[in-house]
């Protein structure tokens, strides 16, 4: 397998930049997840490192060796697109052996390899079908097996998933980690749903505007987001957001000590300090639903717009100062909430967002 190193790289249609300057080391083995909505330029950076674009500016390495100018054959990649891109008048055994035969490899070497790779992907029994006698996933999982038989130096996953119903793609997510967990293999996934990425990777990229947001597994962007737009796009609902000042001493705190967030009603939700906040900064406070309390006297009134149950649990569609806000909660009493609610935010769970809308800590 390999290690794949980008460093500055950026991309540009003529005058119009995609990509402003990508720096990311990915480690021999690790199963990176590229997440963002789309026209962020998270396939643009796959295509590049397969080779299916021209890189503007920057490096692309693969095993320490520059790629920038290599042909795609040449770089000893595999790639799954959303599209199965099969051969409809092959087999499964000739789609999946394709390349090999191309090379000429000998029959032996691979019989063996289809052999493996069906075996892995449940697909012996469908070896001798056509495309169109298959699923919508067990043709995906032809796809992945045409790339596991070439036994490449890393996989690169384009929206694998995104043709497959709920019911499957839950099932191919589980497919793909366990065989990520057999190969260990380096492998990239495009990706523009959230749960996709949360499930599968090791590291997650968070992009948007054709700019890195922030990398780090699953949880430290879900924990520890750096900025409003990671702290939105990952979670889902996604997490509730409150304008407002950051205000020290004089009545912030419980007992008018410590640090707050004053609101547009002049509540103050009391919050840890900031170093990197001024008295009196605008501030963005952040709170997931399923960490929001409803209790008898909580700190704010909401209304009740819609209650949404889920069969798991219930999601409370509220307005909270004119504002779109959400709780999940197991709690079935929520079923019958009245027309509203008084809520509380445990301070744990309080994120604080600067008026440019980094992370404050």
């Amino acid at each position: 397998m390999a290690s794949i190193d980008i460093e500055s790289v950026r991309k540009s249609y003529g005058s119009f930049p995609v990509l402003h300057g990508v720096d990311l080391e990915i480690k021999d083995g690790e199963f990176i997840v590229l997440v963002g909505p789309s026209g962020c330029g998270k396939s643009t950076l796959l295509r590049m490192i397969a080779g299916l674009e021209e890189v503007t500016g920057g490096e692309i390495r693969i095993s320490g060796n520059r790629v920038n100018d290599l042909a795609p054959k040449d770089r000893d990649i595999a790639m799954v697109f959303q599209s199965y891109a099969l051969y409809p008048h092959m087999s499964v055994a000739d789609n999946m052996s394709y390349s090999l035969r191309l090379r000429k490899t000998a029959k032996e070497k691979i019989a063996s390899a289809v052999g493996s790779a069906a075996k892995k992907l449940g697909l012996d029994p469908l070896l001798e079908r056509r495309p169109k006698a298959l699923s919508g996933g067990q043709r995906q999982r032809v796809a992945m097996g045409r790339a596991i038989v070439r036994q490449p130096k890393a996989f690169l996953f384009d929206e694998p998933l995104s043709n497959l119903d709920a019911r499957l793609r839950e099932q191919m997510r589980a497919e793909i980690k366990k065989l990520h967990a057999d190969l260990k293999a380096t492998s990239i996934y495009v990706t523009h749903d959230q749960i996709e990425a949360m499930t599968l990777a090791d590291r997650i990229v968070a992009m948007h505007g054709g700019i890195v947001q922030q990398v780090g597994t699953p949880l430290e962007l879900y924990d520890t987001p750096a900025n409003l737009f990671v702290a939105g796009f990952i979670g889902s609902p996604g997490m509730n957001f409150l304008e407002g000042r950051y205000v020290v001493g004089g009545g912030a705190g419980a007992a008018g000590e410590g640090a707050g967030i004053r609101l547009s009603d002049g509540t103050v939700v009391p919050v840890a300090p900031r170093a990197g906040l001024a008295p009196d900064a605008a501030a963005t406070l952040g709170i997931r639903p399923e960490h929001v309390v409803i209790a008898e006297n909580g700190m704010l009134e909401a209304g009740v717009d819609l209650v949404e149950p889920t069969g798991f649990g219930i999601i409370l569609h509220l307005s909270l100062h004119g504002l779109p806000f959400k709780i999940f909660t197991l709690d079935r009493d929520a079923l019958s909430a009245g027309p509203t609610v008084r809520v509380d935010f445990p301070q744990k769970h309080l994120h604080v967002f600067d008026e440019a809308g980094n992370r404050a800590d």
